[in-house]
């Protein structure tokens, strides 16, 4: 009977944080959904409500951000369902070198910016990094929802986002190595041997393309079995990585291009996507709980000078790659807009530069707040791309399928 006097009733805080968590995310959404626009805008400002500088409701946020790195995990597991090794091959050249001149070009356009500031060269390598990468969450469910991702100009910004994602590995790496961490040579021949047996799974995959997974007609209706045997492909191959000093995201991406060769990507697709929603929604509101809107306030002139820089940068940047790679003008124009915001895997490269003290409270904070920006506005600069492609006559966006001309 006391338990249910109002004076001696306790409750669970994590019961009250999900609970909170769970309506604004609803109310949140639903505005979202009205306007067209992708839900991760509202993870992320949901994040910045509840965090430190907004309403306080959440002050501890290491779980959350434990539970983020498994959204990441499971992200780019994802990923690797959707990507067809033979098709990517094909299209080695947009992915490779426009990835490659994506990061050098923003390398050397942020070195010639912090020259005039004064900033170091550590500060200006990390910064250019950081504004490489595009969002592979962002414009996934973007082009899923326009009805793009089997275009010519889909899969050319597939496959730079892909490699990106492959790239970050050399460039934590680089960013270790910048911070003065000096890797034991065991270290070091772990993380060769280690990139030599991706390397092997690949060119694996790639000869044999379609691959028989054991077990998989006696579980083929089993929804039980089903789900273990996708988080064993998934968070195993997180686990390899690992071992190898690698990064967790990439096994996971590895393993899921195993299940895209094994043909059983329907069922792990039902089976798992709704783990995905979740863990991928907890690590952009991680990302929205490091929100200081008193930093962003006080920086605000310089955040949106920023912001406005690395938009056309990266948008102009992009759309002249595709170009170069014979996509008509109105589809890499647009392209440009499709990679021209921060992605999420540039918050793992400003937080380890920040764990090494190559940068300080006050870059790190004005990373986060750039790169979440970007995100927020990213539709809304695609949407605004699409009406200028049509107003100036530069064509109606008639996608095409099929390779490159």
């Amino acid at each position: 009977m006391n338990a249910l006097i109002p004076g001696l009733i306790s409750f669970d805080p994590l019961i009250g944080s999900i609970s909170v968590i769970a309506i604004l995310i609803v109310a949140v959404g639903l505005f979202l959904k009205k306007i067209k626009q992708p839900y991760i805008i509202g993870y992320i400002l949901v994040g910045a409500m509840l965090g430190q500088s907004g309403l306080g409701f959440i002050e501890d946020a290491s779980t959350i951000d434990h539970l983020g790195e498994m959204g990441i995990i499971l992200l780019l597991f994802f990923i690797g369902m959707e990507i067809s090794l033979p098709e990517f091959v094909k299209q080695w050249k947009v992915a490779a070198i426009g990835t490659t001149i994506q990061v050098v070009l923003s390398v050397v356009i942020i070195l010639a910016v912090g020259y005039f500031f004064g900033w170091s060269m550590e500060r200006s390598v990390i910064l250019g990094f950081v504004i490489a990468l595009s969002s592979s969450a962002v414009i996934i469910k973007l082009l899923s929802d326009k009805n793009l991702t089997n275009t010519r100009i889909g899969k050319n910004v597939l496959s730079i986002l892909l490699m990106q994602d492959i790239i970050i590995v050399p460039l934590l790496i680089a960013v270790t190595m910048l911070g003065g961490k000096e890797e034991s040579t065991d270290t070091i021949f772990l993380n060769i041997a280690g990139g030599l047996v991706i390397m092997i799974s690949l060119i694996y995959i790639y000869k044999k393309q379609t691959i028989k997974l054991p077990f998989s007609k006696a579980i083929e209706k089993d929804h039980e079995l089903q789900v273990f045997l996708a988080i064993l492909f998934c968070f195993g191959g997180a686990l390899g990585a690992s071992f190898f000093g690698l990064s967790p995201a990439l096994g996971a991406f590895v393993g899921g291009m195993i299940m895209h060769a094994s043909k059983a990507t329907h069922w792990i697709y039902n089976t798992l996507n709704s783990f995905r929603i979740l863990f991928v929604a907890i690590f952009f509101i991680s990302v929205g709980l490091q929100l200081d809107f008193g930093f962003i306030i006080e920086n605000i002139w310089a955040i949106l000078s920023v912001l406005i820089c690395v938009y056309i940068t990266n948008h102009l940047i992009n759309a002249l790659i595709l170009r170069l790679f014979s996509c008509p003008w109105n589809e890499a124009f647009l392209g440009g807009a499709l990679l021209a915001q921060i992605g999420e895997l540039s918050f793992l490269i400003a937080s380890t530069a920040y764990g090494l003290n190559i940068i300080e409270s006050y870059s790190y904070k004005f990373t986060i707040s750039l790169i979440s920006l970007t995100l927020i506005i990213s539709p809304f600069w695609i949407s605004l791309t699409e009406k200028l492609i049509i107003s100036f006559g530069t064509g109606r966006l008639n996608y095409k399928n099929g390779p490159e001309k």
